[in-house]
């Protein structure tokens, strides 16, 4: 729930953003305010009926044909340390950085790192991916055009996030701006809804991150 003092910054911002004459509407915008972003997402109820997330979200495919399943590539790209890329895109060695938590990972061994949809599957479902067609779920699952719809963090927070939205689970407060704002760019990126409660938390945390802007390309 957003605290008194809170909310009157929140409209004090939301207020003023709307007196800034833009020439594209959100959507189509290059750069946004925190803000704007969370006031131009729709607000709707989750839909979970039907939700596979194997059938319907088919991941880790390699979309790109570049011998890499999209997890693979996401570590590669992601690494601050590169690994050794093998046949079949066997990674060994290698070192990341899980923002999440601050934790930097050596390795990409089981039960040490995961690839996340920082958007998860069961959320993107419920807000607007049930009525998506198979291959814009597939595209969402395998995003690599984008540095925020999927990324490298241990699996210790990957798995406490689970399919947790910004209402139960945000990471270490100093990561907070930057997960925000990219939470908000994916579901602008792929024109996604927000349910009440997920909105109250956006707008709260964005509190704390007054300077924020967003960058985004809508996906196709």
């Amino acid at each position: 729930m957003i605290t008194n003092i809170r909310r009157a910054v929140v409209a004090v911002v939301m207020a003023l953003a709307a007196l800034v004459p833009t020439t594209a509407s959100p959507a189509h915008a290059d750069q946004i305010r925190l803000l704007e972003g969370i006031a131009s997402l729709p607000v709707e109820p989750e839909i979970r009926t039907g939700y596979d997330r194997d059938k319907l979200y088919p991941h880790w495919k390699d979309l790109d044909r570049n011998g890499c399943p999209a997890d693979k590539d996401v570590l590669i790209n992601e690494a601050i340390e590169d690994p050794d890329v093998g046949p079949g895109c066997k990674l060994t060695g290698g070192v990341w950085y899980s923002y999440y938590d601050a934790k930097e990972i050596h390795g990409s061994g089981p039960g040490k790192i995961d690839i996340d949809h920082l958007v998860p599957l069961a959320e993107v479902h419920d807000s607007g991916g049930h009525s998506w067609p198979a291959e814009r779920r597939k595209r969402y699952a395998n995003d690599l055009d984008s540095d925020t719809t999927l990324v490298a963090v241990s699996a210790r927070s990957n798995r406490q996030k689970a399919d947790k939205d910004p209402a139960d689970w945000m990471p270490i407060p100093a990561a907070r701006c930057q997960y925000l704002g990219e939470w908000v760019e994916t579901k602008l990126r792929w024109q996604l809804s927000v349910d009440p409660a997920e909105r109250d938390a956006l707008l709260d945390y964005a509190a704390d991150c007054p300077n924020a802007t967003l960058t985004y390309e809508p996906a196709a």
